[in-house]
């Protein structure tokens, strides 16, 4: 070793730490062999607490202040071992700083979902995620359980533990609290704090506090959702025929608006087209000279017409809309009763609802009940 390494290390008379990292929580002030001069002076600045640890044994706790590191205001050290007064001292001890400030924005979040039993949904699964702070509030502790003998300890190397933690008793919380899932976002601040309070007790036990837990969100499945968002929009939505009809009548108005010069084209080609057709076919029934061809083919018969489209139909009892109904089915309901002529009934083309009766499709059904049989 240089002389300068060793009169610096025997001279350096001041113990302090400054951080600008943000993530540190324990830093072991290093010093050439551990050797700690008497009547050095410790300063420990606010949001700090100093730890002595000599020969492995926990020694003090030193919390903000200016501090002479002499036998008279440490009576705990006095105990281990005499300080002595010579230029080579024997007393070695290590230090540690210890931030006691919060460390913020830390982020936990359930990396598989949770199984809860829904009242509404049944067995659904939900994901949830927010933000927490940590702070020392035992340095002695956290140095004995958690920290040991590490040099440099980092908020990254108990955070992994912390979010484990709070993913559990969050897990048991919203198991327990029975609330719907609908109804959770409601109630967020209520849970952050019975999560807060049910790991304080495992929490404590390493030397540490957690102020403050958040739930920024908690979400379902996504297929969950879109079937959501699916019976938002029939909600919406309302008719689902009055919104079909509203739909067809803006797409030929856009169709009408955007491509009117293609349709009038469209129109007109086909219109020739039909004129040409009938005025080939009278050409061909009179000759160039006028006179009538004497066999003439004769042109193939017109295909039958299309069947008649069956209607379906709608009822309306007490403001609220059933159906649709077949003919076949609205027969049926005349013969158990529960269609009668006052019912009001619509059906796709017709101006609005009409009752059964004034309708000429259903006024056949209600037939007048024959007499009795002969010999009855």
């Amino acid at each position: 070793m240089a002389i300068f390494d060793f009169l610096s290390g025997q001279f350096i008379d001041v113990i302090h730490w400054t951080d600008d990292t943000r993530d540190t929580m324990v830093w072991r002030f290093e010093r050439h062999g551990h050797e700690i001069k008497y009547g050095a002076k410790l300063t420990v600045r606010e949001g700090q607490a100093a730890v002595f640890v000599h020969e492995g044994q926990l020694a003090d706790v030193f919390t903000p202040g200016l501090y002479m590191l002499e036998t008279n205001n440490m009576p705990i050290m006095t105990t281990l071992q005499h300080w002595d007064h010579g230029f080579q001292s024997p007393f070695k001890s290590e230090i540690y700083f210890v931030n006691t400030t919060r460390f913020s924005d830390l982020k936990w979040g359930t990396k598989n979902p949770i199984i809860l039993r829904d009242p509404e949904f049944g067995p659904t699964r939900v994901r949830a995620f927010g933000t927490y702070t940590v702070k020392v509030a035992d340095p002695a502790r956290f140095l004995s359980e958690i920290v040991g003998t590490d040099g440099e300890f980092t908020r990254d190397e108990i955070s992994f533990q912390i979010r484990n933690i709070i993913v559990q008793e969050f897990s048991r919380v919203l198991a327990e609290s029975g609330i719907p899932v609908l109804d959770m976002a409601a109630n967020t601040s209520d849970l952050g704090k019975l999560v807060a309070e049910r790991i304080s007790e495992t929490i404590t036990a390493y030397g540490l506090t957690i102020p403050e837990l958040y739930i920024e969100n908690i979400s379902l499945p996504p297929a969950v959702e879109a079937a959501m968002d699916r019976r938002t929009s029939m909600g919406v939505v309302g008719d689902l025929d009055r919104y079909t009809r509203f739909q067809a009548a803006e797409a030929l108005g856009n169709a009408e608006s955007g491509a009117g010069s293609a349709m009038a084209t469209g129109m007109g080609a086909g219109m020739g087209m039909a004129m040409g057709g009938q005025m080939g076919g009278q050409m061909a029934q009179v000759g160039p000279w006028g006179a009538r061809p004497a066999a003439a083919p004769q042109a193939a018969p017109p295909p039958p017409p299309p069947p008649p489209v069956e209607h379906v139909w709608h009822i309306a009892e007490g403001g609220v809309t059933k159906g649709p109904f077949s003919k076949a089915a609205m027969g049926r309901m005349v013969t158990d009763g529960s269609l009668t002529r006052q019912t009001h009934v619509w059906t796709q083309g017709q101006d609005g609802w009409m009752r059964a009766e004034d309708v000429r499709e259903l006024a056949q059904l209600f037939t007048v009940m024959p007499p009795p049989p002969p010999g009855a």
